[in-house]
C-alpha cells in the first residue's frame, strides 16, 4: 500500500479516535454527575444523551459545508467544535441550577463535531481510497472509533485510580478534559493532508485531483478522472442534485437499514453505561472493578475490530454482518437469561457481553461506515452519508436515553429485545442486502442499478 495514502488516511481518522472517546469518557463519569446534581433516572439520561441530540444537527450541518467549501476545512471546523465542548466540560460550573445546563450545552456542541466527523471522515476517506483498499482504509475510522472508546476507558480508570484523595466534582470533570490532548494532535495533522480528490473534480480541479490521486498511488489516474466526471455529468453536471427521488431509494434503504441495526443491536446502551451494566451483573461494589470491567470490553472491541478489518475486502461486507448477526443472537440472550436470575453466574453473563461486544466489532461496527459510504453515487454521496448517520444517530439517542429507565423496569427483557432485533438484521442480511466489495465507488453505482 502507498505511504502517503496510509498517512492521510490515519490522519483523517483521528476524528474517528474523537468520536470514540468522546461518546466513551462519558461513562466514567455519568455516576459522578448524577450524584453531584442530583439528577434522576430520565435527566440524568438526557444529560447523558444530549450530546447524541447534538450529532442529529451535526450530521446534516456538515453535508453542505462539505460539499462547498471541502472536506477538510469542514473537518477543521469539527475540531474546533471539540476542543470548545471538552474546554467546557471541565470547567462545568458546580452550579445545582446552572451547572447541569452548562454541562448539557457542551455536551451537546461535542454532539455537533461527533455527527460532523462521523460524516465527513468516512466520506473524504472513501473518495480517496482505491477500491482494493477502500474498506481496510475507511474502516480505519471505524478502527479509531473503537481505539478512542478504549483509551477513554483507560483515562477514566487512571483518573480515577491516581486521584483517589481528590473531590469526586473535580475527578469527572478532568476526565472529560483530558480529550483535549487529541483534539490539538488532530488539529496539528489536518494542516499535513490534501482536500479530496473527487471533491476538487467536482469544483473544476480537475489538475489538482490528479496530483492527489498519483501521490496516492493510483495507477490511472487519467482513466479515474474521466469515471469520476462522467458520475458527476450523469447527474446533472455535478449540480445540487436531490437526495430523495426514485433513482436513489435502493441505496437510501440499504444506508437505513444497516444503521438502523446497528443502533438497534444495543451496542451505545452498552458503551455509555457499561459500568452500570458490570455492577448490574457483580452487585454493587468497588466503582474500580466496573471501570477496569469497561477496559476489558474496550480491548476485545478494539481487537475484533482489528481482524475484521484484516478480512473485510476479502470476505465483504454481507457475509461479516451475517455471522455478527447470529452470534449476536447468542450472546445477548445469555445475559438476558442471567440477568432473569435472583443471582447472575457472573463468568456466563461477562462472557455475554464481551461475546456481544466482539461480534458487533466483527459485524455491524466494521461494515456500518465502509457501507454506507459505497451505496451513494458521488453527487448526492455527502447527503446519503448525512441520511445514514443520522439513522444512526437519532436511534442512538433514543436507546441511550432510554436505556437507564428500561434497565430499571424491564431488567433481562431489555437484552432479549436486542437479540431479536438481531434475529431480524440476520433476515434482512440473507435476502435484501447486495455486497459492495470491490472495484471503484463509480463501478458499485452501476452494479447497485442506479443510473
Amino acid at each position: 500500500m502507498n505511504k502517503y495514502l496510509l498517512y492521510v488516511s490515519v490522519a483523517a481518522s483521528i476524528g474517528g479516535f474523537l468520536f470514540g472517546f468522546d461518546s466513551g469518557v462519558i461513562s466514567g463519569a455519568e455516576k459522578a454527575i448524577q450524584a453531584e446534581f442530583g439528577l434522576d433516572a430520565f435527566w440524568h439520561g438526557l444529560v447523558v444523551s444530549v450530546a447524541l441530540i447534538g450529532t442529529l444537527f451535526g450530521v446534516f450541518a456538515a453535508g453542505k459545508p462539505s460539499d462547498r467549501f471541502g472536506r477538510r476545512p469542514t473537518l477543521w471546523a469539527m475540531a474546533i467544535l471539540f476542543l470548545v465542548s471538552a474546554l467546557g466540560c471541565a470547567f462545568t460550573p458546580t452550579s445545582q441550577t446552572f451547572g447541569p445546563h452548562a454541562l448539557g450545552w457542551f455536551r451537546f456542541i461535542g454532539g455537533l463535531a461527533i455527527g460532523g466527523v462521523s460524516v465527513v471522515v468516512p466520506l473524504y476517506i472513501v473518495e480517496i481510497a482505491p477500491g482494493k483498499w477502500r474498506g481496510l482504509l475507511v474502516g480505519l475510522n471505524q478502527l479509531n472509533i473503537v481505539f478512542g472508546i478504549l483509551a477513554s476507558y483507560i483515562t477514566n480508570y487512571l483518573v480515577a485510580r491516581y486521584m483517589p484523595g481528590y473531590d469526586p466534582r473535580i475527578v469527572w470533570r478532568v476526565m472529560l478534559g483530558v480529550e483535549c490532548i487529541p483534539i490539538a494532535a488532530f488539529m496539528v495533522l489536518l494542516a499535513t493532508i490534501p482536500e479530496s480528490p473527487r471533491w476538487l473534480v467536482r469544483v473544476g480541479r480537475a489538475a489538482d485531483a490528479a496530483n492527489v490521486l498519483a501521490r496516492a498511488g493510483c495507477k490511472n489516474v487519467a482513466e479515474t478522472v474521466d469515471e469520476i466526471k462522467a458520475s458527476l455529468l450523469a447527474a446533472a453536471n455535478g449540480a445540487d442534485v436531490p437526495l430523495f427521488q426514485r433513482r436513489f431509494l435502493k441505496p437510501i434503504l440499504l444506508a437505513f437499514f444497516i444503521a438502523f441495526f446497528n443502533q438497534i443491536s444495543g451496542i451505545n446502551a452498552i458503551n455509555y453505561y457499561a459500568p452500570r451494566i458490570f455492577q448490574m451483573i457483580f452487585g454493587e461494589g468497588s466503582s474500580l472493578a466496573a471501570l477496569a470491567g469497561t477496559m476489558g470490553m474496550g480491548l476485545v472491541n478494539l481487537v475484533f475490530t482489528a481482524m475484521a478489518f484484516a478480512v473485510i475486502d476479502k470476505v465483504g461486507r454481507r457475509v461479516l454482518i451475517m455471522i455478527g448477526a447470529a452470534a449476536m443472537i447468542v450472546a445477548h440472550s445469555l445475559v438476558a437469561w442471567q440477568l432473569s436470575l435472583p443471582s447472575p453466574n457472573a463468568a456466563v453473563a461477562v462472557a455475554g457481553i464481551f461475546g456481544f461486544i466482539a461480534a458487533f466489532a466483527m459485524s455491524s461496527g466494521a461494515c456500518l461506515w465502509v457501507y454506507i459510504s459505497e451505496v451513494f453515487p458521488n453527487t448526492v454521496r455527502a447527503k446519503g452519508q448525512a441520511l445514514g448517520c443520522f439513522t444512526h444517530w437519532f436511534l442512538c439517542t433514543l436507546i441511550s436515553w432510554t436505556f437507564p429507565m428500561a434497565a430499571e423496569r424491564a431488567g433481562s427483557w431489555t437484552f432479549a429485545f436486542f437479540a431479536a432485533m438481531m434475529a431480524c438484521q440476520l433476515v434482512w442480511a440473507i435476502f435484501f442486502m447486495p455486497e459492495t466489495k470491490g472495484g471503484s465507488i463509480e463501478e458499485i453505482e452501476k452494479r447497485l442499478g442506479i443510473v
